[in-house]
């Protein structure tokens, strides 16, 4: 028997098993981490109040208090409250700094904002031929020392994951809009591209609106 066919049998059958093994391992303690860190602030306080620990206890009641404050920003009380409560923490120095960045962050991801993403699209960057995945947020207007009025648009480019990145200015034929929707466009990045389709369609729309919508361009 050739040594040598049975180590690189052994060395292929392991390299496989260790691709395989590996995303699942890393999922099962991601699954577990997060289960941990949503369930142990609540679950201390539950098992404080009833004299044992109930693991998933505290995950399911914060779940059902994220519910309760969805519920209550439909109801005019509930947004005054809402309101209410954010004056407050704006006007603690310390509180204000983190709630304002998490509270960007949060608008810029949600359909029902005005300043969320607009378009998924590709752009130029960090030089010319090197095309960069980007979000489009919004549209300006440069205004030249002769009065001349050009338009560009604001694009956002993760450089890090998704929460750390350039925001750039781009005249509009600089910027390829894409029929990819924002939350294909945050699979893309978060994957590190290996969710990019094989093809990339650039949108058949004339303009680019910046209204809010998000879905495919008709």
């Amino acid at each position: 028997m050739d040594h040598n066919n049975i180590g690189a049998t052994f060395k292929a059958r392991f390299l496989t098993g260790l691709f395989i093994t590996f995303p699942l391992a890393l999922t099962f303690v991601m699954v577990e981490w997060l289960f941990g860190l949503l369930d142990k602030p609540l679950g201390h306080v539950i098992s404080k109040l009833l004299g044992r620990d109930v693991p998933g206890l505290g995950l399911v009641l914060s779940i059902l208090i994220v519910f309760g404050v969805g519920v209550l920003a439909t109801t005019v009380f509930g947004r005054r409250f809402l309101d209410w409560t954010e004056r407050v923490i704006m006007s603690l120095p310390v509180f204000k700094g983190f709630y304002s960045t998490f509270k960007q962050l949060g608008d810029a991801f949600s359909p029902e904002n005005k300043a969320a993403f607009k378009k998924f699209v590709l752009v130029d960057y960090p030089r010319k031929d090197v095309h960069s995945f980007g979000f489009l947020t919004k549209e300006c207007t440069i205004k030249t020392a002769g009065g001349q009025e050009e338009c560009y648009y604001t694009v956002y480019i993760p450089t890090n994951h998704l929460y750390l990145g350039d925001i750039a200015l781009f005249r509009k034929d600089e910027v390829i809009v894409t029929e990819l929707t924002i939350e294909e466009g945050i699979r893309i990045i978060l994957s590190a591209g290996i969710a990019a389709p094989n093809v990339i369609n650039r949108s058949g729309a004339q303009g680019i609106p910046v209204s809010g919508e998000t879905g495919r361009a008709a």
